[in-house]
C-alpha cells in the first residue's frame, strides 16, 4: 500500500520513504544480495557431525520469489560456502550464486559486465564491513536493520526488518512497489 502524504514522502508499509529513494528503489534492475546476516540472521549452526544449518524465513522467500517472478535478476554474494545456500537460493529463482568469494568487488564488476549494467542499476543489501565498499558503490546501498553501524551510515536505506527475519521480503516488497508491480500471493511457492 502506498499513500501520498506529501509531495516528499511516500508513505509505505515500511514507513515513510523520501520520493526520491523511492525513484531510486524503481530504477534498480539487478538485485544483489550477502547471504549471512542478510538471508539469515547470521548464526551458523554446526552439528557434531561437522554438519552446517542455517535458518532462512519464508517471509524473504515469499517477497525474492516474487522478484524473480516478475522477471528481474539476483546475485547472491557471499564468502562463505554452503550447499544449504545454493539449493535455497536456486528454489527462489536467483540465476546468480557466488560462493567462497574473497573479493567481493572483483566479482561485482564481472557480474555487471556479462550482465552489461552498471552501478546506477544496482541494490546491494549488506550487514558487515566486507559489504562496505559495494555499499558504497551501489546507487542502492542497503543495510539490515541490525547491520553493524559503518554499514548503516554508508546506506542510503536501513531495513526496519532484522537480517534473516523478513529484511529481504522488505526490499522486495519496495523495489515491486516502487513499480506498481507487486503481485497477489496466490501462486507463489516458497
Amino acid at each position: 500500500m502506498i499513500h501520498n502524504r506529501t509531495a516528499k514522502t511516500i508513505n509505505t508499509w515500511y514507513g515513510d520513504i523520501s520520493t526520491t529513494l523511492f525513484e531510486q528503489f524503481a530504477q534498480v534492475e539487478l538485485l544483489i544480495l550477502d547471504v549471512d546476516g542478510v538471508f539469515s540472521d547470521g548464526r551458523i549452526y554446526l552439528g557434531n557431525q561437522g554438519e552446517e544449518l542455517k535458518a532462512f524465513h519464508t517471509r524473504d522467500g515469499f517477497g525474492l520469489k516474487a522478484w524473480t517472478d516478475a522477471g528481474y535478476p539476483t546475485a547472491v554474494i557471499t564468502g562463505r560456502e554452503s550447499s544449504i545456500v545454493e539449493r535455497r537460493m536456486k528454489h527462489l529463482g536467483v540465476t546468480h550464486i557466488f560462493q567462497g568469494v574473497k573479493n567481493k568487488v572483483e566479482r561485482y564488476e564481472q557480474l555487471l559486465e556479462n550482465l552489461n549494467l552498471n552501478d546506477s542499476q544496482v541494490a546491494y543489501v549488506g550487514d558487515d564491513v566486507p559489504d562496505l565498499q559495494l555499499i558504497n558503490r551501489a546507487k542502492l546501498g542497503i543495510a539490515v536493520h541490525d547491520a553493524h553501524p559503518s554499514v548503516q551510515l554508508a546506506a542510503q536505506y536501513i531495513t526496519r526488518c532484522h537480517g534473516g527475519f523478513g529484511a529481504v521480503r522488505e526490499i522486495c516488497d519496495l523495489l515491486l512497489l516502487s513499480r506498481g508491480e507487486l503481485p497477489s500471493a496466490e501462486g507463489v511457492s516458497l
